[in-house]
């Protein structure tokens, strides 16, 4: 006679769970989401729900992955600049960029301006010039020029639609 473990009793109920899971109508997927999350469904599709309801299940059956693994993704998370392992990213804090014309956090930009070359850092709150902090390019370019310019054109992060020089 084969010993086994308690999870391998529950393999084929959590697999007939899950087939049933994905034979069910949305609105039946966002209760079962109110249930097994403890929280309404977010807005995205049915996909979406069906992995995200498939590894609850598993996860409330077998368990979840050890408290190292978490302690390692908020850490990872937090040096992206995420509030918390489930929270949303604040717009200030994102990695990528939010708006047109602005890079990723930790991008070197590099310009040459009448023969001398110009290093900008994008930071989570903005960009470091000179070893000082500004909240835009625009205001990193007036330094430079002395005057009012286009700070993501001078850089090269827009294209020129009049065809002139920046």
């Amino acid at each position: 006679m084969a010993i086994t473990s308690e999870s391998d009793t529950q393999r084929p109920a959590v697999l007939r769970q899950i087939a049933e899971l994905q034979r069910l109508p949305m609105s039946e997927l966002m209760e079962h989401w109110r249930v097994l999350i403890g929280t309404d469904p977010p807005s995205y599709n049915r996909p979406f729900l069906l992995k995200r309801l498939i590894y609850r299940m598993q996860e409330l059956a077998y368990g979840g992955l050890p408290m190292s693994t978490y302690q390692e993704m908020e850490r990872a998370l937090a040096e992206a600049g995420y509030d918390d392992l489930g929270g949303m990213i604040s717009p200030a804090h994102r990695p990528t960029a939010q708006k047109a014309g602005h890079p990723v956090v930790g991008t070197r930009l590099v310009r040459e301006w009448n023969g001398r070359r110009y290093e900008v850092l994008t930071t989570r709150e903005g960009f470091e010039f000179e070893g000082r902090p500004y909240k835009s390019l625009t205001a990193i370019t007036k330094v430079i020029t002395g005057t009012h310019w286009n700070g993501p054109r001078f850089f090269g992060l827009r294209g020129q639609q009049d065809g002139g020089e920046v």
